[in-house]
């Protein structure tokens, strides 16, 4: 099969491990998980570049991601005092479908510069969690983000803005970084897909509060814009504080070498003193992660090519190419086109909101029983679908009165949309409903999977690099489409969604080859599935010298 199985000694040591929910184990992982809360909170919040018709300036990292309609950047009090320019443009087209209303580099420039923050700092990042540990980055991340949002809150000028947005972007860059990684590392192998999820659920929970609190604030004249920035502070203190008592991970104490406390951190995690096991596998890894001097340069050896490939490149990258700055960020433009108001525009990204919520919750129940490829190839088509064709949608029902003739989302855009042309009920429902499901698809696959599925291919010694390269990626690319999107949105118009399904149909395939299926292999026991894989054991097990000790202490 293409995706390869482990052979009939994978996991055996596994099958010894023992352990059970404890309250120590919950709390960890509910503090951990707040992580997300920031990402998710500073989406909904500030990063529409124009709120309800600018959504795309974000691309999905939800993990994700989109942003509430109506975030500050589409507030006219926000907009008055540090974009008169795109205000004007606003008020002069407020009846009108344009592609290129909001094509202002200026105000993607500074939407982008939370994520080119977020691709450096995330170097520092690994720096941090190898050396000091992954609570260490968390609790950074907070203090960073925390700082962020009360100078973006206090911000008088442009400037300020810029310096509120750099910070929130370390912020992002170190908690990205440091909590998939703990999540992965603190849950046990047979429940660590629903536990890292945890990650996702608060990236999706942050963008839906959000939206919910941009809501109110818009009627607070003329500082509601200051209150929205600012209540960014609440999640970044909960886990400061809650970060205090996070206990570390035993895979990091390991790597530190404090066997003794991570042995006693396992236990307490895992209620039982019998880990005899897991601890043994932890030493073995951590033996051979001490050996690497240089964990960058490491992830370029061809024993490493299938995590470098597939976690470091594609996963993060085609997240961020799913889409879903066509479908979700810019779906306010086709719900104010479809003659809401701006209201009806908020309560639709509400439920849109919603929906990535119930996907992320879907994924949690069913990730660790089906596995990562079935999410993957299910929403691969169910996305496709929903990009191109608005024919048996399989999440929402069909709407009341629909016409028989059901024709081509891209096409009817191209003969509706952007001509000022209200569509008809008939249409706008269909196009609402497609957007409903294409936001349950990614909601319970790229979003939560583009995190999940790096975060536990990485060997021990290259697994805080490797994170730091997910992160990277996956906001460079964010960068970019936030940068170029809307430029490009302005001259392919319609043809994006086609783009975007083509570019789905990739992403398949890509996982449908190359991916093994993960569910319930203990992280440290990952290396078997690519010296089993069809493709990768041609090139992992040509490296036979890797795993000698004089070569390892010289990459």
């Amino acid at each position: 099969m293409a995706g390869g199985f482990a052979n009939s000694d994978l996991g055996k040591r596994a099958e010894l491990y023992q352990g059970r929910i404890t309250g120590y184990f919950i709390l960890a992982c509910l503090v951990g998980s707040l992580g997300g809360s920031l990402f998710g909170y500073d989406l909904g919040v500030s990063d529409p570049v124009v709120g309800t018709f600018y959504r795309s300036s974000l691309s999905a990292n939800l993990s994700l991601h989109w942003v509430g309609a109506g975030g500050v950047t589409s507030m006219d009090d926000f907009l008055r005092e540090f974009f008169p320019t795109v205000y004007r443009r606003k008020q002069a087209h407020l009846r009108e479908t344009d592609y290129c209303k909001y094509d202002n580099q200026l105000l993607t420039l500074f939407t982008s510069a939370l994520y080119f923050a977020g691709l450096v700092s995330t170097f520092g990042a690994s720096y941090v969690t190898r050396k000091y540990g992954r609570r260490a980055s968390i609790m950074v991340g907070a203090v960073s983000f925390f700082c962020g949002g009360v100078v973006n809150a206090a911000a008088r000028n442009i400037a300020m803005l810029i310096v509120g947005r750099i910070l929130l972007g370390v912020g992002i860059g170190f908690g990205n970084q440091a909590v998939p990684l703990y999540l992965s590392e603190i849950a046990p192998p047979k429940i660590r897909g629903a536990v890292n999820q945890l990650f996702q659920l608060t990236t999706c929970l942050g963008i839906l509060v959000a939206d919910i609190i941009n809501y109110f604030t818009e009627r607070l004249h003329p500082w509601g814009w200051r209150l929205s920035l600012g209540l960014a502070c609440v999640p970044a203190t909960l886990m400061f504080v809650g970060g205090i008592y996070l206990p570390e991970t035993p895979n990091s104490l390991v790597e530190q070498g404090r066997l003794e406390t991570a042995r006693q951190v396992l236990e307490k995690v895992r209620g039982t003193d019998k880990v005899d096991a897991e601890f043994q596998d932890l030493v073995e890894a951590s033996e051979a992660a001490r050996a690497v001097k240089h964990p960058f340069r490491n992830l370029l050896r061809r024993k490493n090519r299938p995590q470098l490939v597939i976690g470091a490149l594609g996963i993060p990258a085609f997240q961020q190419l799913s889409g879903m700055n066509s479908i979700l960020f810019y779906s306010p433009v086709i719900f104010q086109s479809l003659g809401f108001g701006t209201g009806a525009a908020l309560y639709s990204s509400i439920i849109t909101g919603s929906m990535l919520v119930l996907g992320a919750l879907v994924s949690m129940a069913t990730v660790d029983r089906f596995g990562r490829r079935a999410l993957f190839m299910e929403a691969g088509i169910q996305m496709i679908l929903s990009m191109v064709s608005d024919n048996n949608l399989p999440f929402c029902p069909p709407a009341a009165g629909a016409t028989k003739n059901r024709v081509v989302v891209a096409v009817t855009l191209a003969l509706k949309f952007g001509h000022g042309v209200v569509l008809s009920k008939g249409l706008a429902v269909l196009l609402v409903l497609a957007i409903c499901t294409f936001v349950a698809a990614y909601g319970w696959s790229w979003g939560p999977l583009g995190w999940l599925v790096p975060s536990e291919i990485f060997p021990l010694e290259t697994r805080s690099a490797g994170q730091s390269m997910v992160v990277c990626v996956n906001l460079f690319f964010t960068a970019a489409i936030a940068q170029c999107f809307l430029a490009s949105l302005c001259h392919l118009r319609w043809g994006v969604f086609v783009l975007f399904a083509g570019l789905i149909v990739i992403m398949s395939l890509f996982i449908f080859f190359l991916l093994p299926e993960t569910k319930q292999v203990p992280i440290e026991e990952m290396s078997h599935l690519w010296a089993n894989h069809w493709f990768w054991k041609r090139i992992v097990l040509s490296d036979v010298d890797d795993d000698k000790p004089s070569n390892r202490t010289h990459v």
